[in-house]
Order: structure tokens, then C-alpha cells, then sequence
């Protein structure tokens, strides 16, 4: 019979998988949804991507927060069905208004499944395996984000871009019903809490403006003093939400945590990290499929291989040998090699071989693998087992969070180096190449200037890891 703990890993394993798969087969299927679906502009087109990230972004602590009330399991079940249903809706979707909005059904289901798995994975297994189980799943993540460029791109070549969706639906079916089957509650709901709706609403609020802000921004959908009252006002909704949690009786966000120096420093690190590779994929792909390279979406994904196999074989090696020599040497060592990685993409040329761009691929695929699983394994283990619900959503929601504003401040990158026009043309895939072949150059240049922001802000990582106190392991009762 099989233990609980590998039932467990396999299904959290399979959701992060799917739910991560979903965001880039989507992406590279942009242009085909564009040219096909009608009433789709290019900023609808956009907002099908950055809508499904900033939703997450936004509701991950929430819902963290609200399993630790009403169960772990139970959310995460539903989050496999809203994501199954949203996942049929936008297959069968007749416009681009409507698949956006199917999209962020799946982004809230979505929002559920990576805001508990961490969580159920951390109570199922033991502390001296915890590192190589989340690693595993960790590893699902950046894996799964980088496979969906390849299988959307057959699929989108081959059967359609609706069937990029349909695959979800039976896949999820079989999972919701094996998760309700086979999962259990370990820690106990708190069913004596209130939900700190004011706490909510103000984080919810204040990420989304900001987010928005900065997109809509970055994309010149608003002016610039919009943008900036938008940041403006959102941090004002951020700073009251931190006022409001440090005087509730019951609040969605326990700010007694980040006084575990292990858990405060652990967060940093993964939001540093965030912020550095949240773009990493999106800008690969156009710089593969736009200007001048112009390779198909299959080749593209071909390309971006070195990434994923690096990180594959890394992750739960770096979870096992963190399990039994501690994180420190691995979370240095894995920040050292991105970074490294990072400021070698920043040489790179308009037409680089395979062989010329799969070291710096293989050093920052395999340095995020190296680092992600013991951070993690570090933040889950610093904090008692009626806390890990909501550990578990900050950990992801910084995750989600740095990858959208890591999108805003590409773009913005991007549209101080080239016209609008341009852009809009390169991401949504354009019709033709005169378009942007003329920009090449400029493109290059704006990739090199945000691969170079990427590698300092992974190395500006090392400074909360070096600050860390000794790792701490809460004693889970039998």
C-alpha cells in the first residue's frame, strides 16, 4: 500500500504541474489565439496572460490564510475543480473578452492549489525529508512553465489552440476526485476564527492596483500620472492592511512570523529571486520568436530546454542534500551560479547557436534549482504546523507577485527602448516581419538591460541567505 506522504506529493505535484503548464503553453500560443479568436485585440491578447498572473498574485495569502480555517484539503479540492471547470470554459470561449474572463476563474483556482500544496506536502512528510518532497514539487513549477512552450506549440500547430485547455479537463477530473479520496486533513482547522475581511479586501485591493498599475503602465494604456497614483494608492491599501493585521484579534496574515529570522530571511530571498526571473521565460520566447530570429514555437521551446533539465536535475537533488546537510551551502552556491548566468545572457547575440546559449541556460536553470527547494524547505520548517497554510501562500504569493511586476518592469524596460508599436507587434506576434524587423537591435538591447537587472537582483539575494539565523525544524506531534 502506498504511504500517505507519496499520495500526496504525486497529487499536489500534478496540480502545481498543470496549473504551471498552463501559463506559458498559453503564451506561446498567443499569436495562433490572436489570429483565430474573434474580437481578440492586442490588448485583450495580453490581459490573457498578465490577467492569470495577477489574479494568483493577488489572492494566494487570502487563501493560504482560509485554509488554516477551513482545511487545506477542502480548498485545495476545489481549487482542482474551479481550475478543471475554468480550463473547459476557455476552450469553448467565442471571444477574447470571455476568455479572459475564463481565465481568471482558472487563476482563482489556481490560486488555491499552489497556496496549499506546499503546505500539505509539509505535513505529510517528516522534517528530514521535507527538502527533497518540495523540491520535487518546486521542480514541477519552473519545469512544467517551460514545457508548456513546446506543448502548446504542437498543439497549436496540430489540433487547434482550444485543445490547449480541453487537455486540462480530464487530467483534473481524475485529479479532484483522487485528491478527495486520498488526501486528509493533518492539522486541524481553526473553525473558532473569524475571516478578517477588512484584511482581505485592503491586500487584495492594494496588490491589484499596484499590479495594474504597472502593467497598464508599462503597456501606455494609462498615463504616466495614472501609473503613479495607482502605485501610490496601492501601497497607501498595502499599509493599511499591515495596520489593520497588527490590531485584529484573528488576522489573515500572522506578522509574528517574519519574527522567525528563518522565515523573514527566506521570504526576501524568494521575493529577490522572483523579481529576477519572474520574466525570464516571456522574454526567451520573443527573443527566440521575434526579431530577427523568428523561429517557430516548437524550435523556440527546443531552445529552452538547458533551462528546464538543469533545474529538473537540481531541484530534488539539492531538496535531498539539504535535508541532510543543511541549506546554507546550496542556497549560496545556486544564487551564485544565476546570477553568474544571468550577466552571461546579457552577451548574447541576434543569431547564437544552441550550443552558444545553452551554458548561461544550463547555469540559471540549475543555480534556481540548487536554490528554490532548500528556501522553501527553510521558510516551511521555521513555522509551526497551524501556520503553514498561510507560510505557504506568502512563500507562492511572493513568488506570483515578483513574476508580475518582473512582466511590468520588462515592459517598461522595453517601451523606454522601443516605440509601442513595436512591442505590441513583437508580443502578440504581429502578421508580418517588416513590422519589427527594423527594431532588432533596440530589442536586443532591452533584453540585455533587463537580463542585467536580473542578475544583480539574484545577487542581491545572497544578502538576506548570508543574514539568515540557524535553520530551524518545528517538532510536528505524532
Amino acid at each position: 500500500m502506498v504511504e500517505y506522504k507519496w499520495l500526496a506529493l504525486s497529487n499536489t505535484t500534478v496540480a502545481t504541474l498543470m496549473a504551471a503548464i498552463d501559463t506559458n503553453i498559453v503564451l506561446i500560443s498567443l499569436p495562433t489565439i490572436g489570429r483565430e479568436l474573434p474580437g481578440t485585440s492586442a490588448t485583450l491578447l495580453l490581459w490573457v496572460l498578465l490577467g492569470y498572473s495577477l489574479v494568483t498574485a493577488v489572492v494566494l495569502l487570502n487563501f493560504g490564510r482560509l485554509s488554516d480555517m477551513f482545511g487545506r484539503v477542502r480548498l485545495y479540492v476545489l481549487g482542482f475543480a474551479l481550475f478543471t471547470v475554468g480550463s473547459l470554459l476557455c476552450g469553448l470561449s467565442q471571444n477574447g473578452a470571455e476568455l479572459v474572463g475564463f481565465r481568471l476563474l482558472q487563476a482563482l483556482g489556481a490560486g488555491f492549489l499552489f497556496a496549499n500544496s506546499a503546505a500539505i506536502i509539509t505535513d505529510a512528510f517528516p522534517p528530514n525529508e521535507r527538502g527533497r518532497a518540495l523540491g520535487i514539487n518546486q521542480v514541477s513549477i519552473v519545469a512544467g512553465a517551460v514545457a508548456g512552450l513546446v506543448i502548446g506549440g504542437i498543439i497549436s500547430a496540430t489540433i487547434g489552440w482550444r485543445w490547449i485547455f480541453f487537455v486540462n479537463v480530464p487530467i483534473g477530473i481524475v485529479a479532484t476526485i483522487r485528491a478527495r479520496t486520498d488526501l486528509r486533513e493533518l492539522a486541524l482547522p481553526e473553525a473558532r476564527q473569524s475571516i478578517d475581511w477588512a484584511g482581505n479586501l485592503l491586500l487584495a485591493g492594494g496588490l491589484a492596483v499596484i499590479l495594474l498599475g504597472i502593467t497598464l503602465g508599462a503597456l501606455g494604456q494609462v498615463a504616466l500620472g495614472v501609473e503613479f497614483f495607482s502605485l501610490l494608492g496601492g501601497a497607501g491599501l498595502i499599509l493599511g492592511f499591515l495596520a489593520v493585521e497588527s490590531r485584529v484579534r484573528h488576522p489573515m496574515l500572522d506578522l509574528t512570523l517574519f519574527r522567525i529570522r528563518e522565515f523573514a530571511a527566506s521570504s526576501l530571498s524568494m521575493w529577490l529571486t522572483a523579481l529576477s526571473r519572474g520574466a525570464f521565460t516571456f522574454v526567451l520566447v520573443f527573443y527566440l520568436q521575434g526579431p530577427p530570429r523568428f523561429l517557430d514555437p516548437f524550435s523556440a521551446g527546443l531552445f529552452l530546454i538547458p533551462t528546464s533539465a538543469s533545474l529538473a536535475f537540481f531541484g530534488p537533488l539539492s531538496g535531498w542534500l539539504s535535508d541532510h546537510y543543511g541549506p546554507r551551502p546550496f542556497l549560496i552556491v545556486g544564487l551564485i551560479a544565476a546570477g553568474a548566468g544571468f550577466l552571461w545572457l546579457t552577451q548574447i547575440g541576434s543569431e547564437d547557436s544552441f550550443a552558444q546559449l545553452a551554458p548561461p541556460l544550463l547555469l540559471v536553470g540549475g543555480g534556481m534549482g540548487l536554490f528554490a527547494a532548500p528556501n522553501r524547505a527553510a521558510m516551511m520548517n521555521a513555522v509551526p504546523r497551524d501556520r503553514r497554510g498561510v507560510a505557504s501562500g506568502v512563500g507562492t504569493t511572493l513568488i506570483n507577485a515578483g513574476t508580475t511586476v518582473s512582466l511590468g518592469v520588462t515592459l517598461t524596460i522595453m517601451s523606454g527602448i522601443l516605440p509601442r508599436s513595436a512591442i505590441v507587434a513583437i508580443l502578440t506576434g504581429g502578421t508580418g516581419r517588416p513590422a519589427v524587423v527594423g527594431v532588432a537591435k533596440n530589442f536586443l538591447s532591452s533584453i540585455h538591460w533587463i537580463f542585467l537587472i536580473s542578475g544583480l537582483l539574484t545577487l542581491a539575494a545572497l544578502v538576506p541567505t548570508l543574514m539568515r539565523g540557524a535553520s530551524r525544524r518545528w517538532t510536528d506531534p505524532p
